[in-house]
């Protein structure tokens, strides 16, 4: 009879069970699939879609922006995914810390050798109590590892969104680059013209010519490489979205308006140091997990105090039924009073405090870097925008007027035009300057300003009873 109530609850408790199931992993099956990815996949659209401003009845979009591009990013990004598996262990671990501790069973049977006397049979079940608030330090301690988990999934976002800026920018910089230096390649090849016309009426050296002709060799060498490093940071661009380069190939890309860059008089120093110290994921995360070794330290605290077990019995014996209730102290700290786990939780809070007043100094220095060197990078772009704007409404257009009065023959015309070009191209390198500059203090706030949006307002920030963050 024992035998059959043990295997019928047995039966009963193993048919609740999870079964392994096997999740082998194939790398060339993987590989395939990173090469199939486009934008003509129905996740990706609609993933954007839903997540998206910019609402487009066509798909795939005839253009891709910084908007559209990062949201790809997102979709598609290792590291996101990465992210989203932390989150979900953390989770996992909130289920089982708030699990309770389960019940043992254990039954005894036998018989005595005297012929009076009955079997003999016992059923012994075994219940735990936490005391001390066990549990509920548990519960926090997973919680807020499951809060920096989520903030960690932010934190993350931005490093993709700000790695797609960073090889936007250089992509689209590098096609401009491109078109200037075309554009200078056409003059030079005007200039040689001339002199050769020159040369030929006896009115030029050659010397002079070869000088010249010498410039635009080298100034299609590097109309050659600038060509190259459009093909290169296009495919950078398409890595960084999680794309093979085939997807991004041939597609059309918006040209932000680079030159609209957020004025530094209004960026106040304090008040990014300000926004930047509550805004940063970063931050936030390691204040949620001291939180979280606070309540682990608690909870070593509570492990001083022994668990209660409950263990009431029934057994039979001699044809009498004898009911009885026995209570025992687990772990009673009879040689320390945990004093080594509590150390460690001590000294884990410590290093969660310490880490956070080093990342609090880092990023304020990287603050104050970035503000410098924004300001430097501005400073330095305005400049050569105003001496662009000289030579081409006052220089060019002054040999533009003068050559259509046939006071200047066309090679001076064709030589103001290349100080212009020469110019412009120093001013694109400026920008270059200013835009890596605005992506750096981007990155030290964690917030964009690209689009002239004003600095965000500190939310507050404020310990709450469970010494989290609201």
């Amino acid at each position: 009879m024992r035998l059959i109530v043990f295997t019928v609850l047995t039966a009963i408790l193993s048919s609740g069970c999870v079964h392994y199931r096997a999740r082998p992993i194939d790398p060339p099956q993987l590989e395939t699939e990173y090469r199939n990815r486009s934008l003509d996949d129905a996740g990706v659209q609609g993933f954007v879609r839903s997540n998206s401003e910019q609402k487009s009845a066509a798909w795939p979009p005839k253009s891709l922006n910084l908007e559209l591009l990062t949201l790809i990013a997102f979709y598609y990004s290792p590291d996101l995914e990465v992210a989203r598996a932390g989150i979900a262990l953390a989770d996992a671990e909130i289920v089982s810390a708030r699990a309770r501790i389960n019940p043992s069973l254990g039954t005894e049977s036998g018989y005595n050798s005297n012929p009076e006397s009955a079997r003999l049979y016992s059923i012994l079940p075994s219940f735990t109590i936490e005391t001390a608030g066990k549990r509920g330090s548990r519960i926090l301690q997973a919680q807020k590892v499951a809060e920096a988990a989520r903030i960690s999934l932010s934190e993350t976002a931005w490093h993709v969104r700000s790695r797609i800026r960073a090889a936007l920018m250089v992509y689209l910089l590098a096609r401009l680059r491109y078109d200037q230096l075309r554009n200078e390649e056409s003059i030079r090849v005007e200039i040689v013209e001339i002199f050769v016309a020159r040369l030929v009426l006896g009115e030029a050296a050659r010397p002079e010519l070869d000088v010249f002709r010498i410039n635009l060799i080298s100034s299609r060498a590097a109309l050659k490489a600038a060509e190259g490093e459009v093909a290169q940071s296009l495919a950078a661009l398409a890595s960084a979205a999680g794309l093979p380069f085939a997807a991004l190939e041939g597609k059309e890309i918006d040209a932000p308006v680079l030159e609209k860059l957020p004025a530094y008089e209004s960026l106040s120093l304090n008040r990014v140091q300000r926004a930047g110290l509550v805004h940063r994921a970063d931050v936030r995360r390691t204040l949620v997990e001291y939180a979280a070794a606070e309540a682990a330290l608690r909870l070593e605290v509570a492990r001083q105090y022994p668990d209660i077990e409950l263990a009431p019995g029934y057994s039979f014996e001699e044809g009498f039924s004898r009911y009885v209730i026995g209570a025992t102290l687990g772990s009673v700290p009879l040689f320390h009073r945990n004093q080594g786990p509590i150390a460690v939780a001590e000294a884990q809070r410590r290093q969660v405090e310490a880490r956070f007043t080093a990342l609090q100094s880092q990023v304020i220095g990287e603050m104050d870097k970035a503000v410098v060197q924004y300001r430097a990078a501005f400073a330095e772009f305005r400049e050569a925008t105003d001496r662009l704007i000289t030579i081409q409404k006052e220089r060019e257009e002054a040999a533009r007027r003068a050559f259509a009065a046939g006071q200047q023959d066309r090679l001076e015309l064709a030589t103001v035009r290349l100080q212009s070009a020469t110019a412009a191209r120093s001013r694109l390198e400026a920008l270059a300057r200013a835009q890596a500059a605005l992506g750096a203090l981007e990155d030290a706030l964690q917030y964009p300003l690209e689009s002239g949006l004003p600095l965000p307002e500190p939310p507050q920030v404020s310990p709450n009873s469970k010494g989290g963050v609201r």
